[in-house]
């Protein structure tokens, strides 16, 4: 109880200090709003996603999520998704055809990095990165695709998939663990 009073105490006397951490606060919460996710439309890279779905699927795959999303170049795009443990997952990131450099890291709940990759312009299909994994645990992971454009540093475009196997086959082999 005294703690709490020396709180009170302490912002009664300095008024100025309470009225700079509202104001923070409230410079927090509307720096959230602003952040919004928005859709992005490339025809080279809808060629791309349309010809890895048909892929996929013949594979055995089902598509769970995708999204289309504008990115600014050198900055990582979060993605937060529930993987069910022993369930076998592929993710797929295209980025622009115009960036130099693509990379995603993988991490597990506990902010352990359990896949990365990268590629650069000029690989073989060097705008597209796919791995496999299967989860140890059922938990969320984050995908973190980037990529890197010294011409564009706006509206890049990046396409995130994630597939779940359906039809089991004992000979396949997975890479990404």
């Amino acid at each position: 109880m005294m703690l709490s009073q020396f709180y009170l105490k302490t912002l009664m006397i300095k008024p100025s200090l309470f009225f700079a951490i509202m104001l923070f606060s409230c410079v927090t919460v509307s720096a959230q709003d602003v952040i919004k996710i928005q859709s992005c439309s490339n025809s080279l890279i809808q060629h791309q996603v349309d010809s890895l779905k048909s892929f996929y699927n013949k594979d055995g795959f089902v598509l769970l999520k995708e999204a289309s999303v504008a990115m600014e170049s050198e900055y990582e795009l979060p993605v937060v998704v529930p993987l069910t443990q022993g369930s076998w997952y592929q993710f797929v990131f295209v980025g622009d055809f115009t960036s130099k450099l693509y990379e995603v890291r993988m991490y597990d709940w506990e902010e352990k990095m359990v896949v990365y990759q990268k590629k650069q312009w000029g690989d073989m299909d060097g705008n597209i990165i796919s791995y496999s994994y299967i989860p140890k645990f059922s938990e969320y992971h984050m995908m973190k695709p980037v990529q890197v454009n010294k011409q564009k540093k706006n509206n890049l475009c990046g396409y995130v998939m994630l597939f779940k196997k359906t039809k089991q086959d004992d000979t396949a082999s997975v890479t990404g663990r």
